[in-house]
Parts: structure tokens; C-alpha cells; sequence
């Protein structure tokens, strides 16, 4: 079982939904043999947008998932308005300049919180190695299932704990092992994570980390069918599942990323979200991947004073304690359409404001405007997606452009408070008025033919 990932031009779509013609062209393009389950728009203009898809490199009768319950799309028929929950999205692998690295968007989702009733956030904004500060006002959730709340097909049942399965590597260097077993005891002691067991996976899936024509960070995920065999065996035993395994890279990209201060992409993350999306389709269970040493001498490496954006990763043995922090409490998938009414499971209906990096474009912006959730795009958090969210097919005022998260949080402050953003500015815009004939024609001037307005001076 492989996944992989392939680049394609499509149309850009000019009449009706948005979600139908995409997925319609990616299904004709990748043939009967390939079944998407990430879509990344990374350019677009008005006449093309040019696409990378992740998916399942096997024949579509023999997929673990169906595309329909992936892909499917049901919109929502209100939303409802007893508290704000606010989605913050940063694509994994994208190169942003907040969140692109380690955790280092826990800040801004600290922030964003403060203004919300409730946040709903993936793992790449706050696992940072050994470090997760997720807001308590806050639901860790997998980006494919993250994608599939908005599209209307999942809801998120909070709850208080999970039984958190722990598959690692079974590493020809013990070290590594032992570690990754300690940092479970750590967290059982010190925070009361229930892990049923620790398993050594042998032979390991293999996940080979590259990077797209783009820029963006990508990769195939090999040998993926023993770990899909295990969870099946064990499925009763579990509710979240915490994945550790060698990612293979070229080896001049550990010291490069470190050296790069900043300006590479993290190599790692794009091929790490492959795997859990894969994973949380096939099961609807939560899942998150920390990456694991390939060697001592990896391991052993001095990057130097880093820059405090990947400071995280510089000083962890496992990479494991933030999966597992936030596995612990990330909220079950239900995805019956009796169980998604039930007082208290988040559905689409529940999401008041997307808020996402500007230019990022994917399955999450998509079911957004088609929802009609008002997004804000944040100019400040720069990364190598080229597109114009402009240019989409926005309601009246359902999409804002700010230059960062504080003026996001104002944004969303204001509109948690039920106030119109622009009443807070200055100059004020004069009122609008005007007036209609009962045959709902323009009543007009018959000196000059122009439609004429009220005169209230």
C-alpha cells in the first residue's frame, strides 16, 4: 500500500460550486488507480489552478477508504450562534512564517482563543517536540478530519480523555526506543496519559520526505499496510493513535534546515500529514506522527543557537511528548448523521470564522466559502502558496484581508460582539439611501435621466 503524491493543472472553476469541479477534475486526471485524499491548490489564476494531490496509489475497489466519504460535501442549513468557534488553519509544508516550523503558532492560537468561545486547531499550530500549550478552550484535530468538518460530513465529540496507542519504529538502535518508551512513561506519570501499549513496528512503515516543484514540502509513504493491518487487529483497544518512525530525507537537510535560520521549508511536516491522513480516513480516529532519529550521529548533532522558531526541535530526543499531549484530549469523530445532532458534538453549522494564512488555498478554503463561513486571510503570515483569495466567489462581506492576528483577533472580537467591523474606524461611511418605485424600478430625474436618490440635506 503506497501513497504518494502527483501534480496537476486543472480548470479554474467559473460557474456554480466550487468543491464538485475540483475533485471532478483531480478523479479524471489521477485515473481509476489513484484515490485522492488532500487536495493543495499551490497557484491559481482565473483562467487554470495548478494542484497537488496526495492519495492512495492503488486500484479504487482495493482502497482502505471510499473517495465519497472523504470528498462528500453537505452544506450546512444554519449556523448556529450560542458561541463563536473560530477555526484557525496553517497548512502543514507551506514554508509560513508563523507555524511553519515548530509549534511556533501556539502563541497565536493562545490569542485567537481569547477571542473565541471555542477554537478549533490542527496539529501543526502547537506540537512543538516536547512542548504543547494548546489553549484549553481548544480541540486538536487531525487536518483531514479538520477538512471534513467543514465540508459538513464529521462532527467532534469533546471528550475527557483518550486511550492513546503508541506504534514506533522498531529501531536497530535501542536508544531510540527507550526513549520514545520513557517519554510515554513521562507523560503517564506526569499528566495521567492512558496508553494501553507501546508497540515496535517491524518491519516500519517507511515515509520518504521530498519536496514538491513548488516549494512545498511532499513525499510518499511506503509499506503503509503492516501499520494498517496492526490497527485493525487492535481497533477495540484505542481511541487516538501517536505515530513515531524515521522520516528519510537527504542528510544535508538536517543541518540545512537549521542553518537556513527560517527560510527552508520544513522538510518533514508535508510527508507527515500524508500519513495521518490516511490513517484518520481509514479509521475516523484522531492520529498525529513525531518524527524519530535515523542515527546517533543525527541524533548527536550540534545545530548551533538556532532561530527560536525551530529553538524546539534543537533540543528534543523524541519529538514525541506534544502528539501525545495533544491525542489525549483531541475529540472523537462521528460522522452518523443521528449522532452529529446530539447536543454538544461541533458541527459545520457550529463554525463561526475561518482564519488561515493569506494565499493558502485547499479543501478548507473551498468548503469555507461554499458554507458560507466568513474567513479572514492574514497578509503577515507569508508562505509559497500563489493565489488571489480575492478572486473567489465570496458572499457580501464574507471574507476579510488583515495585515496580522492582532488585527484578526480585533476582527473577530468585533464580530463575536455582534458589531459591524467598520463602525469601529474612522471616517465613517455615509448612509445609504435610496428609494424604489412600487414597480421596483429606479424612480428617476427627468432633467438629466439619472436615478435619483432621497434628498435628506
Amino acid at each position: 500500500m503506497l501513497l504518494s503524491e502527483f501534480e496537476l493543472t486543472i480548470p479554474a472553476p467559473i460557474r456554480g460550486g466550487l468543491i464538485e469541479p475540483v475533485i471532478q477534475a483531480v478523479r479524471e486526471q489521477a485515473g481509476e488507480c489513484f484515490v485522492p485524499i488532500r487536495i493543495a491548490v499551490t497557484a491559481s489564476d482565473t483562467a487554470k489552478w495548478h494542484c497537488e494531490v496526495g492519495g492512495f496509489a492503488v486500484c479504487e475497489e482495493d482502497a482502505p477508504v471510499d473517495p465519497e466519504q472523504i470528498f462528500a460535501f453537505r452544506r450546512r442549513a444554519i449556523e448556529r450562534n450560542q458561541q463563536f468557534t473560530t477555526v484557525l488553519v496553517i497548512p502543514t509544508g507551506v514554508g509560513a512564517e508563523l507555524g511553519g516550523h515548530a509549534g511556533d503558532a501556539a502563541p497565536v492560537a493562545k490569542l485567537m482563543a481569547q477571542v473565541s468561545d471555542q477554537l478549533i486547531l490542527h496539529p501543526n499550530i502547537v506540537n512543538a517536540s516536547d512542548i504543547n500549550e494548546m489553549p484549553a478552550n481548544s480541540l486538536y484535530v487531525e487536518g483531514s478530519v479538520l477538512c471534513r468538518l467543514l465540508m459538513g460530513n464529521v462532527g467532534l465529540q469533546p471528550v475527557r480523555s483518550n486511550r492513546v496507542l503508541v506504534v514506533i519504529d522498531n529501531h536497530l538502535d535501542k536508544l531510540f526506543i527507550r526513549a520514545a518508551v520513557n517519554a510515554v512513561s513521562g507523560a503517564r506519570a506526569s499528566y495521567g496519559l492512558n496508553c494501553p501499549e507501546v508497540i515496535c513496528l517491524d518491519p516500519p512503515v517507511r515515509l520518504r520526505a521530498r519536496f514538491a516543484t513548488s516549494g512545498r514540502a511532499a513525499g510518499r509513504v511506503e509499506e503503509l499496510a503492516g501499520l494498517v493491518e496492526l490497527l485493525e487487529s487492535r481497533r477495540s483497544q484505542f481511541d487516538a493513535v501517536a505515530i513515531s518512525s524515521v522520516i528519510d530525507v537527504p542528510s544535508e537537510f538536517h543541518q540545512g534546515y537549521f542553518d537556513a535560520q527560517g527560510e527552508m521549508v520544513n522538510p518533514w511536516g508535508g510527508v507527515e500529514a500524508m500519513l495521518t491522513h490516511a490513517l484518520s480516513s481509514i479509521f475516523d480516529v484522531p492520529t498525529a506522527h513525531s518524527p524519530m532519529f535515523e542515527s546517533r550521529e543525527v541524533a548527536n548533532a550540534d545545530p548551533g543557537i538556532v532561530d527560536p522558531r525551530m529553538a524546539a526541535e534543537a533540543v528534543s530526543a523524541t519529538f514525541l511528548q506534544c502528539t501525545l499531549k495533544g491525542l489525549q484530549r483531541s475529540p472523537h469523530i462521528v460522522s452518523a448523521q443521528e449522532t452529529m445532532i446530539v447536543p454538544g458534538v461541533v458541527t459545520a453549522e457550529d463554525l463561526s470564522c475561518l482564519v488561515i494564512p493569506d494565499g493558502c488555498l485547499g479543501l478548507p478554503t473551498l468548503a469555507a466559502v461554499e458554507q458560507g463561513i466568513l474567513t479572514i486571510a492574514v497578509r503577515e503570515n507569508k508562505n509559497i502558496m500563489k493565489n488571489d483569495l480575492s478572486l473567489l466567489p465570496w458572499a457580501p462581506g464574507q471574507f476579510w484581508r488583515v495585515d496580522n492576528y492582532w488585527e484578526a483577533a480585533g476582527l473577530i472580537a468585533a464580530l463575536r460582539a455582534g458589531v459591524d467591523p467598520d463602525s469601529t474606524r474612522r471616517p465613517l461611511a455615509s448612509t445609504n439611501v435610496g428609494i424604489r418605485t412600487a414597480e421596483s424600478q429606479p424612480r428617476t430625474d427627468p432633467q438629466t435621466g439619472r436615478a435619483s436618490g432621497i434628498d435628506v440635506s
